[in-house]
């Protein structure tokens, strides 16, 4: 008789959840396709990460460059399709989402779907969601926001290696095809700056590289950069903000490659003085040795109170950097998306895209809340004001005073001789100015395609026109063009939830191979607030787990829950003394409704599937 214990059973693997794929639909079209519509059968045999992106959204970009190494790792047997789901009203313009197909190099198939048509299929409530289906048609997997390439890329291995034993699994070319390229000077310009000599340095996003214009705004001088994308002494990656610097040379926000670059005009040698090139994560450093500090996405930049002031477009927040000291620190903003004035350090932007300083005021384009908004001076530091703008979610062109005017994610401001700004307000495709000393706000020109800056020449404005690749010279106008008002909200259809107790889940399921990495304590947070305040009652604020009772408030019957998450997982093997990590993290703007037959529970995915979804 034996009587050793039995063998344990093993556990049994659990099988992914079966849910076959909605088609893919979308009244604009394909793009990237060589005319041709696709399928899910079309891709049957791929696997497919589906990317819903819009073109304004940072966290859409960041996703864009991850996912760059995943498509060409495992291009004969991944396709990636990107939905395009648009949030502004400009971004619904078919020719507008052609441009951005182009001006962010995205080389995959792109459906145009302007009525969130098949976001509304695949129940998505985030920019960016990434949605996996494998080659049988089935989703596998649904993530929120950024940071998932790598859980990506090992659930893809995995697929390849089951269906290539099923025989499910077909390689080969994918149905990419490239539109051909045009040519001109410029190429989605981003910035511009007016130089000592009186030429001008442009930020040649696409192209990326800097170009020094002759004073005609049109004559090539010279290119700064080697044109292909790269982070070498001769490269940029999408380079934007521009700045003259007090010694003569100016400092360049060199948005993809997470860092600022200094230009000597005349030697044309460039030198990185922030950033690692990594961009910046939750629980990285937020001070310190200006080169050893990770940034994300420097959109524009400034010099104002004697440091370069940045705009950290990818983080909601702006920075400072001391040349003299060499160092970088957070100088306003929490990290969380939205717009909320106050004490620098308790702020909230949303994509700060454009900086002018004047005085004792730095001004701000805040993209994502369509606001003008401002910092300046206090007896404890500094704070922040906002002129024109509520919100996330509302937005149009409308003119007069300032606390019912209306602007579409503007990206550029310029200050103007009579204490006046001029807003580069880039999806109304308009010039704007806003006067502080009466609190009102006027239209300078219209048919300005995306304008995303400006700078004055004498009594001239000179606005770099991102979707003509120009730049266009005005004569400031003594009166105001006048405009219809048209007011917007977005078309993303609000969550109908039911009146009192809402559970709010957020749904994280730490990838195959990894676990929730707990070494130093909790590996999770989340954040809740909302807009107006009072919608809530109880439930706002932080914690560490990823569910929370929220309370309704039955006196407001509608609003938006701001919803920030970040889970950190880490490789799950024991005899590994140093498992690499990664961080997960998105927000959610979500708009909702209070009606009676709601909703009681409110899931939003962070990685996994919602085992609870109906």
């Amino acid at each position: 008789m034996n009587d050793a214990a039995p063998a344990p059973t093993p556990a049994p693997v659990p099988r992914r959840a079966r849910v076959r794929a909605p088609e893919l639909i979308g009244k604009g079209g394909w793009l990237n396709t060589g005319g041709k519509d696709l399928t899910l059968a079309d891709l049957r045999g791929k696997c497919v990460v589906v990317d819903f992106w819009t073109f304004c959204c940072i966290n859409c970009l960041h996703v864009l460059d991850e996912l760059r190494e995943l498509e060409e790792k495992h291009r004969d047997t991944v396709v990636i399709v990107g939905v395009h789901s648009p949030k502004f009203v400009h971004e619904a313009e078919h020719a507008a989402v052609v441009d951005a197909v182009e001006r962010y190099e995205v080389h995959h198939p792109v459906l145009d779907d302007p009525e969130l048509a098949t976001w509304k299929q695949y129940a998505v409530r985030a920019w960016p969601t990434l949605v996996v289906i494998d080659p049988e048609g089935y989703v596998v997997a649904q993530h929120a926001g950024e940071g998932h390439a790598h859980a990506i890329a090992k659930l893809v291995e995995e697929l390849e290696a089951e269906h290539e034993a099923k025989g499910t699994l077909r390689r080969g070319d994918g149905p990419y095809v490239a539109p051909e390229p045009v040519a001109s000077d410029l190429r989605f310009p981003g910035k511009a700056l007016l130089l000592p000599s009186g030429n001008f340095l442009v930020s040649d996003s696409t192209r990326h590289q800097l170009v020094e214009l002759a004073a005609d705004g049109e004559s090539v001088v010279r290119r700064i950069g080697s044109g292909e994308r790269g982070f070498g002494r001769d490269s940029f990656s999408e380079p934007q903000g521009l700045a003259l610097l007090p010694d003569g040379r100016v400092v360049v926000a060199d948005t993809v490659n997470h860092a600022l670059r200094v230009l000597d005009l005349e030697s044309g040698a460039v030198e990185t003085v922030a950033g690692t090139g990594r961009q910046w994560w939750q629980g990285s450093p937020t001070s310190g040795p200006a080169l050893e500090v990770d940034l994300s996405s420097p959109w524009d930049v400034a010099w104002w109170q004697g440091k370069v002031w940045i705009a950290m477009a990818g983080v909601h927040q702006l920075w400072t950097w001391d040349p003299e000291a060499g160092t970088v620190e957070v100088a306003a903003g929490t990290t969380n998306e939205g717009l909320h004035d106050g004490p620098a350090a308790e702020a909230w932007f949303a994509q700060p895209s454009g900086l002018a300083a004047a005085g004792d005021r730095l001004w701000i384009a805040d993209s994502e809340t369509s606001a003008l908004r401002y910092v300046h001076p206090t007896d404890t530091g500094y704070a922040v004001t906002s002129a024109v703008g509520t919100g996330l979610f509302d937005f149009g062109h409308r003119d007069g005073d300032a606390a019912q005017a209306l602007l579409q994610h503007p990206l550029g401001v310029t200050a103007l001789p009579d204490g006046s700004v001029a807003v580069c307000d880039t999806y109304n495709h308009a010039l704007r100015r806003y006067d502080p000393a009466t609190g009102q706000v006027s239209t300078l020109a219209t048919d300005l395609r995306e304008p995303s800056d400006a700078v004055l020449v004498g009594e001239d404005i000179v606005v770099v026109e991102s979707a003509r690749h120009r730049l266009t010279r005005l004569r400031l106008p003594e009166e105001a063009v006048r405009v219809d008002a048209v007011a917007h909200r977005t078309q993303r259809a609000a969550t109908e939830v039911a009146p009192g107790t809402l559970r709010l889940d957020v749904v994280f399921r730490a990838p195959s191979g990894q676990k929730l990495d707990t070494r130093y304590g909790p590996s999770t947070r989340l954040l809740v607030s909302s807009t107006p305040p009072e919608l809530l009652t109880g439930g706002e604020g932080a914690g560490t787990d990823l569910f929370r009772e929220l309370e309704l408030n039955p006196a407001v019957t509608e609003g938006v829950l701001h919803v920030s998450a970040m889970a950190a997982s880490c490789d799950d093997d024991p005899a590994n003394e140093y498992p690499a990590c990664h961080v997960h993290q998105q927000d959610w703007g979500v708009p909702v409704r209070v009606t009676a037959d709601g909703a009681a529970r409110l899931p939003l995915v962070l990685a996994g599937m919602d085992d609870d979804q109906d």
